[in-house]
C-alpha cells in the first residue's frame, strides 16, 4: 500500500472510533497489533493483539461516559508504512475535563494497523485525568 492509501486507511480508522463503530475498527486492525500508552495512570500499558487495543478503546469510550473525541488535526504519511494522526484528545469524567495535545504514530502492513503508539504534548495532564 502507499502512503496516499495508508492515510485514508487512518482517516476511516479516525472516523470509526469516534463513532464507535467497533467493526470497521476490527477491519482495520492486524489481530497481532499492539497498542503502547505511556504514563503512569491505570490505562497505561502495551495491549498486546487487537482484542486488547480494542478493549481498551471501549474502557476509554466507558470511563467517560462516551465523552471522549480523538479530534483529528492532520495525519501526514512517514515513508510506506507509517501515518503520524496529529490529534486533541477530549473528554469528561468525574467533574475533570481533559484537553490535551497528542499524536500518534501508527504502523501499517498491507492495509491493517500493526502498531500504535501514543505521545502526549502534555503526559501529566493525561495520567491525571485518569486517577
Amino acid at each position: 500500500m502507499g502512503s496516499d492509501q495508508n492515510v485514508a486507511i487512518m482517516q476511516r480508522a479516525y472516523d470509526a472510533f469516534n463513532t464507535g463503530d467497533i467493526n470497521t475498527l476490527t477491519e482495520l486492525f492486524d489481530e497481532r497489533a499492539v497498542w503502547h500508552l505511556p504514563g503512569r495512570s491505570s490505562m497505561a500499558d502495551d495491549y498486546q493483539g487487537r482484542d486488547a487495543t480494542l478493549g481498551y478503546f471501549g474502557l476509554i469510550a466507558q470511563r467517560t461516559g462516551g465523552t471522549f473525541r480523538a479530534e483529528l488535526e492532520r495525519l501526514t504519511a512517514d515513508g510506506e508504512d507509517r501515518v503520524v494522526g496529529i490529534q486533541r484528545s477530549t473528554a469528561d469524567r468525574d467533574g475533570k475535563h481533559l484537553d490535551v495535545a497528542d499524536c500518534i504514530v501508527f504502523q501499517l502492513r498491507d492495509g491493517r494497523v500493526i502498531d500504535g503508539r501514543e505521545h502526549f504534548e502534555d503526559l501529566y495532564a493525561w495520567d491525571e485525568f485518569w486517577s
